[in-house]
C-alpha cells in the first residue's frame, strides 16, 4: 500500500511504505538531537505516559498508544501490551529515563512533552512504533524526530506487527465518540476561509488545518484531493457538543497538525 504526506513543496507522488533503512536494527534510528536530562520513573501510566518520582507526568512525543479501560469503556487492542512493553524498557534501564523536551514543553494538561531514551541513546517511542504498539502522531512544533519515527511505523506496518495485523480503520459514518481515530475516506471538497483550510470528506467528518499551520503543507497538492481516497489520523472532535453545527455541516472535525497526519491512498 502506498501513502504520501502532503508536505509543503513536496511532489504529489513518490513516498512509499518502503524504508531505505529497512536492513538496519531498530535501535539505530532516532538518535537524540540534543542533550538529555535524566529522571527516575515512579510508574508507567500507559504506553505513552510516564509518572516520574519528582511528581511530573511525561507524555511521550510522536506516539499515541491504544487507550486502556476507563470510564466504562473497555481497553483498546494492544493497550496493555504497549504499557507492559514500556514497563520493560524502564526496568531494563534501571528505572531511569533520559528525557529531551520538545519545543513545546507542555501539553494542555500540564504534562511534560518529551522524547524518552535509555542509557544507550535508544528511543523508546521508536521501539514501540517499530513493534506495532502505537501510532505515530506529529504535532507541530514538536517535529524533530518525525521522519525517523515515521520509518519505524512503516517497518511495523509492512510486517503487519502488533496493531497493524488488524488496523482499526474507520469510515466517517462509523465514528461514535471523540478521541484518537485512524480514518479512511474519500475527499469531496476543499475550501478555505479565515479559520483555515477545510477538507470535506464523504460522511460526517471534516478535516481542518489552522491558518498558522498552512505553511507546512503543499497547498497546491491539497487542492487536487477531491475525488481521492485518503488516510488520516488524529483526535476527532464532536462539534455538536463543543460549538454546534449548522444543518448540512459535518458533526465531526479532525484537526490536522502536520502533513504526516494525512496520506493519499492508491
Amino acid at each position: 500500500m502506498r501513502c504520501f504526506a502532503l508536505l509543503k513543496k513536496a511532489p504529489l507522488a513518490g513516498a512509499f511504505f518502503v524504508s531505505v533503512v529497512w536492513g538496519l536494527p531498530a535501535q539505530a534510528l532516532c538518535p537524540a538531537p540534543g542533550k538529555l536530562s535524566t529522571a527516575r520513573v515512579e510508574r508507567v501510566i500507559d504506553g505513552d505516559t510516564l509518572h516520574l518520582a519528582d511528581g511530573r507526568s511525561v507524555r511521550l512525543i510522536g506516539l499515541n498508544t491504544p487507550e486502556r479501560a476507563r470510564r466504562g469503556q473497555p481497553a483498546e487492542p494492544f493497550a496493555e501490551a504497549a504499557r507492559e512493553r514500556l514497563r520493560q524498557l524502564v526496568a531494563a534501564n534501571g528505572g531511569w529515563v533520559g528525557l529531551l523536551s520538545g519545543r513545546q514543553a507542555r501539553d494542555r494538561h500540564g504534562r511534560l512533552l518529551a522524547h524518552a531514551y535509555d542509557a544507550h541513546g535508544h528511543s523508546w517511542e521508536m521501539q514501540l512504533l517499530a513493534e506495532g504498539l502505537g501510532y505515530q502522531v506529529v504535532v507541530a512544533p514538536n517535529v524533530a524526530l518525525a521522519e525517523c519515527l515515521r520509518q519505524a511505523e512503516r517497518r511495523a506496518r509492512a510486517a503487519s506487527k502488533g496493531l497493524w495485523r488488524q488496523p482499526a480503520w474507520q469510515r466517517p459514518e462509523q465514528l461514535q465518540r471523540g478521541g484518537f481515530a485512524l480514518v479512511h475516506a474519500r475527499v469531496s471538497g476543499v475550501a478555505r476561509n479565515d479559520r483555515g483550510l477545510w477538507i470535506e470528506l464523504d460522511g460526517p467528518l471534516v478535516l481542518r488545518i489552522e491558518p498558522r499551520l498552512l505553511r507546512l503543507f503543499d497547498l497546491a497538492a491539497l487542492q487536487h484531493l477531491p475525488g481521492r481516497r485518503v488516510e488520516t489520523r488524529g483526535w476527532v472532535v464532536d462539534r455538536a457538543r463543543q460549538e454546534g453545527v449548522d444543518k448540512g455541516q459535518a458533526r465531526w472535525m479532525l484537526p490536522l497538525t502536520h502533513p504526516f497526519m494525512l496520506g493519499v491512498l492508491p
